[in-house]
């Protein structure tokens, strides 16, 4: 398929995906083939994910895969929780234990390697998954799963979510294999449902394309946005809510797809919130996700669902945005965050911002990433914080 050229840098990121998954798969399924030993990955008892912004989005995108695919308990912690308040006794509880993969693609920020650093000091085992080997968190995790990005214009994460979410996936896959918790040969049919869905992703993109664009036309004087996932789809939601918050500067949420319904619902501007509905069909909460459709659909909101198939909620309904079809739940993460992308890349064009405001004025404070990168690290002994 020839490239279409989009009109921006956070699109053209995302046009690039398909072809991204073809050039990455191969190096990094290696690397989570011999980032570990056979008895370091039996010996695990616990794994925590961790990371900030969009890399706490991917962490979130596998902390059901790798409980389903290792049996082993997963736990997603934010890093200043983990640095600043996870007791030290459920660290080093057996050796090598808790597994903590730490992800930061510039491997720089402050809460990250601070959080490494605490797990480091009481016995932990810590995986660095960055892009920067000599970085602090490089230079300090006992273990480092290092991804190459070729450049690229920048732009809120696009390119980089993906390799977090397919290093992560992987390595989830390659540590159930080991053990055991499924054959060999599942495990390949879940690798090569990945190469299908870059297949399948360019074949979708230009409808995409199109569909966002569009919707972004009608929506480009919201002031506000809804975003609403349960379970495997809630990363894929949150990514959203974080990508409009960096390219337009709008009011953006993120909320479980429960919870919308004891809580978002009430919003009282109806017609003004924009409502996007994670709604793929291998989820195990699609029925409460349905009955969200339909109650959003109820209230009047302007809504765009993002599905994988026919759901019966969305009959009708003028703004669906299909995404890959997976053989397994698995997979899915992979690629549901693209429409998004596209949608936050061309409300930030017409509207004429400036990604992160261009760190200027009241922004300035966060220019280079200073704000999250040049923060006091302490690393605790106790549980409560030693002055």
């Amino acid at each position: 398929m020839e490239r279409k050229q989009s009109s921006n840098p956070m699109c053209r990121q995302a046009w690039s995906i398909p072809a991204l998954i073809r050039e990455q798969y191969a190096p990094l399924e290696h690397m989570a083939r011999t980032l570990l030993t056979t008895p370091e990955i039996f010996s695990i008892q616990r794994i925590i994910l961790t990371g900030c912004g969009d890399s706490y989005a991917a962490a979130l995108s596998m902390k059901h895969i790798f409980e389903l695919m290792t049996q082993i308990p997963t736990e997603v912690i934010e890093p200043l929780e983990l640095a600043r308040y996870y007791h030290p006794k459920q660290i080093g509880f057996a050796p090598n234990n808790p597994l903590i993969f730490a992800v930061s693609n510039s491997g720089s920020v402050s809460r990250v390697d601070e959080a490494v650093q605490f797990v480091n000091a009481h016995g932990g085992f810590t995986v660095g998954i960055t892009s920067r080997p000599d970085s602090p968190l490089g230079t300090h995790a006992k273990r480092i799963f290092q991804t190459a990005i070729d450049a690229f214009e920048p732009s809120p994460g696009v390119r980089s979510y993906l390799v977090s979410v397919l290093s992560l996936l992987l390595l989830a896959i390659r540590i159930g294999e080991v053990r055991g918790r499924q054959t060999m040969d599942y495990s390949e049919q879940l690798r090569r449902d990945i190469l299908r869905q870059a297949d399948s992703l360019e074949d979708l993109l230009p409808q995409m394309d199109d569909q966002t664009r569009e919707l972004a036309s009608r929506w480009r004087d919201m002031p506000a946005f809804d975003f609403v996932g349960g379970g495997f789809d809630y990363a894929a939601a949150f990514y959203g809510h974080a990508k409009i918050l960096e390219a337009t500067g709008r009011h953006s949420s993120c909320v479980d797809a429960e919870e919308w319904l004891h809580l978002n619902f009430f919003a009282r501007d109806v017609g003004n919130t924009a409502t996007v509905i994670v709604a793929n069909t291998t989820n195990p909460a699609i029925s409460r996700v349905s009955e969200t459709i339909r109650y959003a659909r109820q209230l009047g909101r302007p809504l765009l669902i993002l599905t994988d198939g026919e759901l019966e909620a969305v009959e009708d309904h003028e703004f669906v945005i299909r995404v890959p079809h997976t053989d397994s739940q698995i997979t899915m993460p992979l690629t549901q965050f693209v429409p998004l992308a596209l949608l936050a890349g061309y409300l930030c064009e017409m509207l004429g911002e400036e990604y992160g405001r261009g760190c200027k004025g009241p922004w300035q404070f966060a220019d280079g990433a200073a704000c999250i990168r040049n923060s006091r690290i302490i690393v605790r002994q106790t549980l409560l914080q030693q002055k």
